[in-house]
């Protein structure tokens, strides 16, 4: 089984890539098919075995022989060890159908914003409207926790960026409004905290190592889909085990 979500997870972080690079170009994610973006070569099926393909013809096109970017791999690589990881928690079960949907909504989010510096409405409706149905139709969180939730993230990023003037992007407070549709309210503030800490430690490591300057623009996107992940996960376990060691 454990196989079977491998590959299951290579398989959508293919559809992920599609996503990834047309999604910001207004273009349909469906049509046309998939094709060199160099030589409009349509991709035969055999040209779109996740990783494989990749892997056989050295990251080229088959047909123009042009390099197409090691990403295509990575986010393939990547979602499907996170499928893997979420597996490992929580086995065949419905918790495990609703992480590998956050999941992919995540990934999308995260490369978007780190290759454009932007979180789209469209994909930010998608995935609340996701995280609506998910969670009514399961009664994990009824609509009052939800809309609590999602009013003290996108109210809280709202705020530091009405306090640093323009500090945190409107992208961002959406994106933590959305969280609140698929995280209670204990475990979205968790998440901010830690994407936070997340963000400040890496732009501090990047200014040290001169990969980037102070006043250059880092995409805090990323950090909150990667804290929101490991909330996702973990988050209980870390509420409970604070609230045991408070009491």
């Amino acid at each position: 089984m454990f196989i079977i979500v491998i590959l299951l997870g290579l398989l959508i972080g293919s559809f992920l890539n599609v996503c990834i690079y047309r999604l910001p170009q207004n273009q349909s994610i469906i049509f046309p098919p998939s094709h060199c973006s160099t030589c409009g070569t349509h991709l035969k099926p055999w040209d779109l075995i996740p990783a494989i393909s990749y892997l056989l013809l050295k990251g080229r096109c088959r047909y123009c022989k042009v390099t197409f970017s090691p990403r295509y791999l990575l986010v393939e690589i990547v979602t499907a060890i996170l499928f893997a990881w979420c597996f490992q928690i929580y086995g065949l079960s419905f918790l495990f159908i609703k992480a590998i949907v956050f999941t992919a909504f995540l990934l999308i989010i995260t490369f978007i914003d780190y290759d454009h510096q932007l979180i789209l409405d469209k994909v930010l409706l998608w995935f609340s409207g996701a995280g609506i149905v998910i969670n009514l139709g399961t009664h994990s969180l009824d609509f009052w926790d939800m809309l609590l939730a999602s009013f003290l993230g996108g109210g809280l990023l709202l705020l530091i960026a009405l306090v640093s003037r323009g500090g945190m992007g409107d992208g961002d407070i959406k994106f933590a409004a959305a969280l609140g549709m698929w995280l209670s309210w204990k475990c979205l503030l968790l998440a901010l905290l830690l994407s936070f800490v997340c963000g400040g430690i890496c732009g501090l490591l990047l200014v040290l190592f001169k990969l980037k300057s102070r006043k250059d623009f880092i995409p805090f996107g990323p950090f909150i889909a990667l804290s929101a992940f490991v909330i996702m996960l973990y988050g209980s376990e870390v509420i409970i085990w604070y609230i045991e060691k408070l009491y």
